[in-house]
């Protein structure tokens, strides 16, 4: 706790220089005087609390900025702004299970989703769904408030995806998403070695009454749906890919490897005979795309999950 000099008597609302309240005895108030973030604005005014201490403080709920609690370390403060730190109230903040917050502001939410969550229930299935978590999350401090489904990613397929806090913000992204996103970039391992390092797939994507996704060459029989890919690694059994989307359809990455006889690993719908990594191997590995009321570049950028590294691992240490 930052140190405050003795209250005056006859003046129990005084604040101390340091901007923090002492009439209230767990609480303590500052106000923001120059841009920053928030957690290292909290460990310059908590100094004599270990870094670990003012995360926990955080995500119980502790921290309000405007009176509005906020949870993330990365949310941006600017001048004028009052946070609170609450000692006396301790709100639960929900067990997160399958995803990690990567970044959120009053407009979007922005995860990290593990492979086998799903995004949102596809029906009335009374899962655990990525959906269901956050909006659990936001709700702690506004009942009233809601989350939006901006795009998806498929149960097995894990990394970055984004959710929106308002309608309003939702219809914004939806609407200019081709505009607002300037890279999608997934990894996929697949199976065999891609002859061509790099390339483009172009068809145009239907569904069936299966409700399986397949191409059609024939012009606008369908969506049209454009891939680039790349090779990272490769050896006689697997390829990994950098993949990116120039269009963003259903199963649109999934189709299209299996399109150029190299299903992804674990993808048994769309023809992988392969079970090397235990689940499918595709992750959303990067998501670049301007906030969509302020404007800024906002990049995030996941690491390629270790399993998918694991077949060139073996190769090499059997070739020794």
């Amino acid at each position: 706790m930052a140190k405050s000099a003795p209250a005056k008597k006859g003046r129990p609302g005084a604040k101390t220089p340091n901007d923090s309240r002492t009439n209230r005895p767990n609480i303590s108030q500052y106000t923001v005087k120059e841009p920053t973030e928030l957690l290292p604005f909290l460990l310059n005014k908590q100094s004599n609390l270990g870094r670990n201490t003012v995360k926990a403080i955080l995500a119980r709920g502790q921290v309000l900025v405007n009176d509005r609690v906020v949870t993330a370390y990365n949310c941006p403060l600017e001048p004028g702004q009052t946070v609170t730190i609450r000692k006396d109230k301790v709100v639960e903040e929900p067990q997160l299970i399958g995803l990690t917050i990567l970044h959120e502001d009053e407009d979007i939410i922005v995860i990290q989703k593990n492979a086998g969550l799903l995004s949102i229930s596809s029906g009335q299935e009374n899962e655990t769904t990525a959906y269901r978590q956050l909006m659990a999350h936001v709700r702690i401090q506004d009942p009233g408030n809601r989350i939006f489904v901006v795009h998806r990613l498929d149960r097995d397929t894990s990394g970055v995806m984004m959710f929106a806090k308002s309608e309003r913000v939702q219809q914004l992204l939806q609407n200019s998403w081709q505009d607002t996103v300037e890279e999608r970039t997934y990894v996929a391992l697949v199976e065999g070695k891609v002859k061509k390092t790099e390339g483009t797939i172009s068809s145009w994507l239907k569904e069936s009454s299966t409700l399986k996704m397949y191409s059609s060459h024939y012009p606008n029989d369908g969506q049209h749906a454009v891939t680039h890919y790349k090779t990272i690694q490769s050896n006689s059994s697997f390829t990994l890919l950098e993949v990116r989307l120039e269009t963003g359809r259903k199963n649109q990455i999934r189709v299209h490897m299996q399109d150029i006889g190299h299903p992804i690993v674990g993808d048994k719908k769309y023809g992988s005979r392969s079970k090397a990594i235990n689940r499918l191997g595709l992750h959303a590995r990067v998501l670049a795309f301007k906030h969509p009321t302020k404007g800024e570049l906002l990049r995030f950028e996941t690491d390629i999950p270790k399993s998918f590294l694991n077949p060139f691992r073996q190769t090499s240490t059997e070739s020794k």
